[in-house]
């Protein structure tokens, strides 16, 4: 059961009938922060048993349908679906007729501007990309953690109040990304938010293995003031052994790893490489010391016993 209020309509009177159209954790979520925004959700589609009982949850007395009829019955219409299947979906809705004249289609894709809306433009269509810059949890905590997420909009220049009013409206706040820089902007949120939880689910199983019995609890407070200082300094925020040149430290890293948990090397060795790039060309790493500790993450092997000590 959904635990979030929902408006009284004498508060606030529906004023456009939302579809949704892909049931996975960013659709409900949506149409739920629209619809306590006074919008009306009226029809939602979902495949899986798991995206049928989310809609139930986030979206309760709201009919499921096909997605043909979800565009039937709404004014506004999302379709929130993976980023590979949107292209042949907007093409088969247009294709059968199931696109509007009018209707505001509103994918909320990272990597697509509006022009893989195309094909429902022709048929009419007001297009709109409304990406949420946020993760998902499928759960009603997600319309509350809406409430000042940026969303990266691109829209046709005649409808960017109507983008603007409706990221507004689900307490977000809009931030205007062209239609060529979509696949930077995307790539830019996958590289710190996706891989940042893969470096956590790696270090937090590490320290289990060194018999750390919480490690989310050691983590926890190490990782907010690192993400804090990064937020607030950059790259002047960089510690740790590969800013300060410790080429020994590293190479006795790489090795433990290659002998307890060989699947992170790759991963320890790209971001160390990363890492070091960035301290020498911002002054934090010396160059006298750079030299051994590229060597190592060059090789990706232990330094000889008398650089051990370094």
């Amino acid at each position: 059961m959904s635990t979030f209020q929902q408006p009284e309509p004498k508060d606030r009177p529906a004023r456009l009938t939302v579809g949704v159209v892909g049931a996975g954790r960013v659709g409900p979520a949506l149409a739920a922060s629209l619809q306590l925004a006074g919008h009306r959700p009226v029809a939602v589609s979902g495949v899986s048993d798991a995206s049928r009982r989310r809609a139930a949850a986030m979206l309760p007395d709201v009919p499921l349908l096909p997605p043909a009829e979800v565009l039937r019955c709404a004014e506004l219409v999302l379709l929130t679906v993976p980023d590979d299947t949107l292209p042949g979906l907007v093409e088969g809705l247009a294709e059968t007729g199931s696109v509007r004249p009018g209707q505001l289609l509103v994918h909320t894709s990272g990597r697509y501007g509006v022009k893989v809306l195309e094909p429902a433009l022709r048929a009419g269509a007001l297009p709109l990309a409304l990406h949420p810059a946020m993760t998902f949890t499928g759960t009603p905590v997600d319309v509350q953690r809406l409430a000042g997420c940026s969303f990266g909009v691109t829209a046709p220049e005649e409808l960017r109040l109507a983008a603007e009013a409706l990221v507004i409206e689900m307490g977000g706040e809009p931030e205007w990304i062209a239609e060529d820089m979509r696949p930077l902007y995307h790539a830019a949120l996958a590289l710190g938010s996706n891989h940042l939880i893969t470096l956590v689910a790696q270090s937090m199983e590490l320290l289990r293995a060194a018999g750390v019995e919480a490690p989310d609890r050691m983590l926890g407070p190490l990782l907010g003031a690192a993400l804090d200082n990064a937020l607030r300094s950059g790259d002047a925020a960089l510690t740790g052994p590969v800013a300060r040149g410790d080429a020994g430290t590293v190479a006795a890293h790489i090795a433990e790893l290659r002998g307890r948990a060989p699947g992170t090397v790759a991963g320890y060795l790209a971001m160390a490489r990363a890492t070091a790039d960035r301290a020498l060309s911002h002054g934090l790493l010396k160059p006298e010391l750079a030299e051994d500790l590229l060597g190592v993450l060059a090789d990706g092997t232990d330094l000889p016993e008398n650089g051990e000590d370094r």
